[in-house]
């Protein structure tokens, strides 16, 4: 009873339907990379089922139509209120935020002041900004004065960066712990402590980066643990999830790191869930808008699948998705409200799953698999065709997606 949730981190397939409310109308990550890279081959991922689920547009795929297909198909949208990691992953965990985090052009004076009263500290910066161009304007000042550095992005983040020359990076975990308990109060999904090296001019982020996240409810994940069984997080996953319903974590500095981790878990993981998050897609090259890089970041991750597919046996659930979108043809660096592409490989089936109304489908198929006590409610099983209970109606799986009945 061996499950891999593998999380690639704003790999979406065009704008979901409520996509203009996010002012994120006609985005498409892969499409577009697609369109801006014609010969890109993945052909890995096309054996998995990659053509069935993107827009008719791209036909250049259709030479891979005929390969076999190693695993179900199909697409979610996300039911949150939201666009970002954290939303994404509690989703995908089970947990529907219907209440967007807050979003920051400049933090309160009173949080701010709230901080630096208990942290003793004083900050520069607090406005939005790329994490690699606040290091070109805030850097040097950083080095002169040693105050760190404050400030964000269109996610719901609060960002504090320090060089460790001039502040040792434990004492910059510490400054986000006291972040953290302020920002609960703030509705802000994530404060994440950004360590950097090097001089002005060749200034770099270092691979210490933590995540301090708000405690999500009850996670699938957490009934899994209280099933006696392990829940291994690897890359940021425990700190999206503070550490909550995860037992064992692998923090990763990059995709390669990732994948790795995962041939080294698969090795020794007889039973248990692992959950990965491959966060190079999103963090390098999405938000720097870095369609080649984007595109060669598929590639490997193609190269990889490649070889860990043969060691997938049927008894084993395989489930790969993302967690948002984030189209570096789209203006802005800002996440995209788009559909995330599903692959479910699990008894050598392969159906078309359609298209999901929640990504919480995955939570309740992890309940199914893992035989808990009782069904996860928000969401409907796809690892069998039989009709599934929940919120007090019947759901039935047709070739479109999931469809609500009547319960008499």
């Amino acid at each position: 009873m061996r499950a891999l949730v593998l999380v690639l981190d704003s790999v979406g397939i065009g704008h979901a339907p409520d996509a203009d409310k996010y002012g994120d109308e006609g985005a498409n990550t892969f499409g577009h990379i697609f369109a801006r890279t014609p010969k890109l081959r993945l052909p890995n991922l096309c054996a998995l089922g990659l053509p069935k689920i993107l827009d008719q547009n791209y036909s250049w795929t259709r030479k891979d139509f005929g390969l076999p297909h190693l695993a179900s198909f199909g697409k979610m949208q996300e039911r949150s209120a939201g666009k970002d990691t954290t939303t994404g992953h509690w989703e995908i965990a089970g947990v529907i935020v219907d209440v967007p985090f807050a979003v920051f052009g400049k933090f309160p004076y009173e949080l701010v002041r709230a901080i630096e009263q208990d942290a003793g500290v004083t900050f520069i910066g607090n406005y939005p900004q790329s994490g690699t161009t606040i290091l070109e304007e805030l850097g040097a000042e950083h080095l002169r004065t040693g105050r760190p550095i404050l400030y964000t992005s269109a996610d719901s983040v609060l960002q504090i960066a320090t060089h460790e020359d001039v502040l040792p990076v434990q004492k910059l975990y510490e400054i986000c712990e006291i972040a953290r308990q302020y920002c609960d109060r703030y509705r802000i999904g994530r404060v994440i402590a950004r360590p950097f090296d090097g001089a002005p001019g060749k200034f770099r982020r270092t691979a210490r980066r933590h995540d301090f996240s708000m405690k999500p409810p009850r996670t699938v994940l957490k009934a899994i643990v209280e099933a006696d069984f392990p829940v291994i997080g690897v890359g940021k996953i425990s700190d999206i999830f503070a550490g909550e319903g995860v037992t064992e974590s692998h923090p990763t500095a990059s995709n390669d790191k990732g994948m790795a981790t995962i041939d080294n878990l698969w090795s020794k993981t007889k039973r248990g869930l692992i959950f990965v998050n491959l966060v190079d897609f999103d963090m390098i090259y999405g938000h720097r808008r870095d369609v080649a890089g984007y595109a060669q970041a598929l590639v490997e991750f193609d190269k990889w699948l490649c070889r860990f597919i043969d060691r997938v046996s049927p008894e084993d659930l395989v489930i790969i998705t993302a967690d948002h979108g984030n189209d570096p043809t789209f203006r802005g660096t800002d996440h995209t409200r788009e559909q995330v592409p599903l692959f479910v490989m699990y008894n050598r089936e392969s159906r078309d799953l359609g298209t999901r109304s929640t990504y919480a489908d995955v939570a309740t198929s992890l309940a199914e698999f893992f035989q808990l006590p009782e069904p996860w409610p928000d969401g409907c099983s796809f690892l069998t065709q039989n009709r599934t209970r929940r919120n007090g109606s019947l759901h039935e799986k047709t070739k479109g997606g999931t469809t609500s009945v009547s319960s008499n």
